[in-house]
């Protein structure tokens, strides 16, 4: 057997016992189109399920317990021959140490998300150049997820992957669909990556790390400890509050976050929440039923 031969044995099979980094569930709902049993629904959500999951996002290797756990809903509002008008809402999460618990790290609605699909068109992505923006979006948010993960276990660890999904956004920018432009509003592809590469949101990442492996993570032994390490980060966002008030960031931080801190602070050791709360109803005033419950 050659060299050659035995070179690429071994990488084929480094590559094959490499875990993916997701577990993603996928699911299309087609009502609204008149036609939800038709094939093609079923089709795209299997191939989709496994291009996300199969598909080797980093050169990181996973463990089985260490994939990322996510959820990526697609709501078909029409459709004619290939051309889909939909949406896609994302959310994702990660476990806490010790706990059975995971904490929610990701809760984004996208509602930019036409795209063209022909039944068992393979699904591949390739970050130089534009071929689909189905593959495009999915791949965006895949490394978004990936990026925010990283965020909670190491100070700025999401960095790389926010990087990435810029790359997907200056390059799908090309194509024509919405949401890869600074034009397509605050609350598109362009502006939430925007906000996650720009120095004006840098406390946001350590918010990230503060909150989840300070406070999360210790909640085990030291809940009260923990519970004021995410006061402190909770209170770190104020800055960038002010700065760049009603952010489609912290919005979007705050739809993954509002029930669970909510519970956080209703429960367990008690602690001072007085600026707590008021730095929340100032930061997320449309959270402001979960803020009211806070009462401990």
């Amino acid at each position: 057997m050659s060299k050659k031969i035995v070179l690429f044995f071994i990488l084929f099979t480094t590559l094959a016992s490499s875990a993916q980094e997701l577990n993603c569930t996928v699911t299309i709902n087609a009502e609204q189109t008149g036609q939800p049993n038709n094939q093609i629904f079923r089709t795209l959500k299997t191939q989709l399920t496994e291009f996300i999951n199969t598909t080797s996002w980093t050169d990181k290797n996973y463990k089985n317990q260490e994939k990322i756990d996510c959820n990526m809903s697609i709501i078909i509002n029409s459709f004619d021959a290939n051309i889909f008008n939909a949406t896609i809402q994302i959310q994702a999460s990660r476990p806490v140490y010790q706990s059975t618990y995971s904490s929610p790290i990701y809760n984004y609605n996208d509602k930019q998300f036409n795209f063209s699909y022909v039944e068992f068109q393979p699904l591949v992505f390739n970050i130089n150049s534009f071929d689909s923006n189905l593959v495009s979006v999915i791949a965006f948010h895949v490394y978004t997820i990936i990026g925010l993960d990283s965020d909670t276990f190491e100070l700025n660890g999401g960095e790389p992957y926010f990087s990435i999904a810029k790359q997907i956004v200056n390059t799908a920018a090309t194509g024509g669909s919405k949401g890869w432009k600074s034009t397509d509003g605050k609350q598109s592809r362009y502006s939430f990556n925007d906000a996650l590469v720009s120095q004006v949101y840098k406390e946001f990442h350590s918010v990230m790390y503060n909150y989840h492996r300070l406070g999360m993570d210790k909640m085990h032994n030291s809940p009260k400890v923990a519970k004021l390490s995410i006061s402190a980060a909770i209170n770190t966002l104020k800055g960038i509050n002010d700065r760049r008030p009603n952010s489609y960031l912290l919005r979007t931080f705050f739809d993954a976050k509002s029930n669970e801190i909510e519970n956080i602070f209703s429960d367990g050791p008690a602690v001072n929440i007085t600026s707590l709360v008021d730095n929340l109803n100032r930061i997320a005033p449309t959270k402001r039923a979960n803020w009211s419950k806070i009462r401990y």
